[in-house]
């Protein structure tokens, strides 16, 4: 086949994952201690994709100061970036000029396993105009319903609809394998989606638009349960139930308890009597004083946990510490350079905005 090339739709503020994107771009924020973008680039390696070009944001330096222009990793990255936020097909349009041959959208808040070789096979023999991935879900009332007809063609788009208009469970899996031709279909310079802007159209123009469902891995991990669900699925599928992964020099006391899966970035400090539970990662640079335990949770780098605190399922961003006997419990999340003073208790999915200071005797619920 001619080589696909992928377009990687990341333009968006990832509002749903504050306050852990108040600093870092959705594509920079850490799977397994690593960029997300960096899962992207060697998943599409698998297919044989090494052109990517980076729908973005006003701002991507972050990006661009870590992956240039991709070939310390084997791939060719190039950016389009947004002066103003354009939609999914806006974006894409952006990137028009990179864009000479059959191409493949993400949707950058998608971690996937599906076969995209297979998939690029089934658009080429369908001489389709479009092919959009589909995935069964539970409650498909909060995404993008696609009904096909017996050869897989694509018939309606329902959005959001309510359980009596629900004729199926396949959704938009917010990958697409299109034609440039599509890109004639959207104005320039215009805020423009292809849900609701584009497919409808080329459905009433007749155009071959496919749907290619699958049963693989899929998740759009832009919320923060969804982040942290992605990370304890990664750690049992790729360190094992009770494995450890260290990924550089540390200090772990032989008194300490680690139980697995566990990521352990370099040059970690782990004090006596200190107990990590997995599914947990520990980003580069962090310190677990004495007694202090990590059941569940994912810490970013150069983070401090006092002596006797105890933190639970919870995320919490770079530099933040946690002071002594503090609890950071279930569905809580820290931004980056938070501070807990020693005693607090904080439950239920309490969000701490950057550089926030939690003061001593202070319990939030």
């Amino acid at each position: 086949m001619t080589p696909f090339k992928a377009v990687i739709l990341v333009g968006g503020e990832a509002t749903r994952l504050r306050p852990l994107t108040c600093n870092t771009p959705k594509i920079m924020v850490p799977v397994l201690n690593r960029p997300l973008l960096e899962h992207f680039v060697d998943y599409l390696k698998t297919h044989n994709i090494i052109d990517i070009v980076l729908a973005t944001g006003t701002s991507p330096e972050q990006v661009q100061d870590y992956f240039g222009d991709g070939s310390k990793l084997g791939v060719r990255i190039a950016y389009s970036i947004e002066n103003l936020p354009l939609g999914t097909a806006g974006a894409v349009k952006n990137a028009e000029s990179l864009l000479d041959d059959s191409f493949i959208v993400f949707n950058g808040d998608v971690f996937t396993d599906i076969d995209l070789s297979a998939m690029m096979r089934l658009h080429r023999e369908n001489k389709a105009t479009a092919s959009l991935a589909l995935t069964p879900v539970d409650d498909p009332t909060i995404y993008g319903v696609v009904e096909t007809d017996s050869q897989g063609r694509v018939r309606h788009f329902i959005e959001k609809p309510s359980w009596d208009k629900v004729t199926t469970n396949m959704i938009n899996a917010g990958i697409y394998i299109l034609e440039p031709g599509i890109l004639s279909y959207i104005t320039p310079n215009t805020f423009s989606m292809f849900e609701r802007d584009v497919f409808p159209l080329l459905l009433e123009e007749g155009q071959a638009v496919y749907g290619y469902p699958f049963q693989d891995y899929w998740i759009d991990m832009g919320t923060p349960d969804k982040y942290l669900k992605l990370q304890h699925d990664l750690l049992h599928r790729y360190i094992g139930n009770k494995g450890t992964k260290f990924e550089g020099e540390s200090f772990v006391h032989s008194l300490a308890q680690i139980e697995g899966p566990a990521i352990i970035g370099e040059a970690c400090f782990i004090d006596r009597n200190a107990i990590m539970k997995g599914p947990a990662i520990l980003g580069t640079r962090c310190r677990v004083e004495e007694g202090a335990v990590i059941q569940g949770a994912i810490l970013w780098q150069d983070c401090k946990i006092g002596r006797g605190a105890k933190l639970r399922n919870c995320l919490v961003a770079s530099r933040c510490c946690i002071g002594e006997e503090s609890e950071i419990l279930d569905g809580c999340i820290l931004g980056d350079d938070v501070r807990v003073e020693k005693g607090n208790k904080l439950s239920n999915g309490i969000k701490i905005w950057p550089g926030q200071t939690i003061e001593p005797g202070t319990i939030s619920s």
